[in-house]
């Protein structure tokens, strides 16, 4: 069982860190950087570390690892915004956003990878919305 600030984790991670390999991750890379303002630069030899708001994703270049793509829910400041952005970068629209009943503003898009993106942002309980 881990431990906060445990010596067999880095620094600023968690113990679990999703890990897409693609071909053209380079290209991930820009879409995801385009898409939801994440941080991290493609390098070749290693598995790109991005970060997306307080979480890290690494992304690699398929190779001896055989493509493999992801399903991930990704909080956002704005999901209409972000769904926009990404249907610009030339991500396939699954869902337009709608409200969760859980309190959601979602979206899901499938980028040209294959990777599932649901975009959310939490916008609280809707009895709460709705003044109950």
């Amino acid at each position: 069982m881990s431990q906060v600030g445990s010596d067999f984790i880095p620094a600023g991670w968690h113990d679990i860190t999703p890990r897409i390999v693609v071909r053209e991750a380079q290209q991930l890379i820009e879409f995801v950087k385009h898409v939801f303002c994440a941080t991290g630069d493609y390098r070749p030899d290693v598995p790109c570390v991005v970060g997306i708001g307080s979480s890290k994703i690494m992304i690699s270049d398929a190779g001896v690892r055989t493509p493999s793509s992801a399903f991930l829910y990704v909080y956002v400041a704005d999901t209409d915004e972000t769904y926009a952005r990404a249907i610009q970068a030339g991500a396939r629209s699954l869902e337009e956003p709608s409200l969760m009943p859980y309190g959601d503003r979602r979206a899901m898009v499938e980028d040209q990878w294959g990777n599932t993106w649901q975009i959310a942002t939490y916008l609280g309980s809707l009895a709460a919305q709705q003044g109950a």
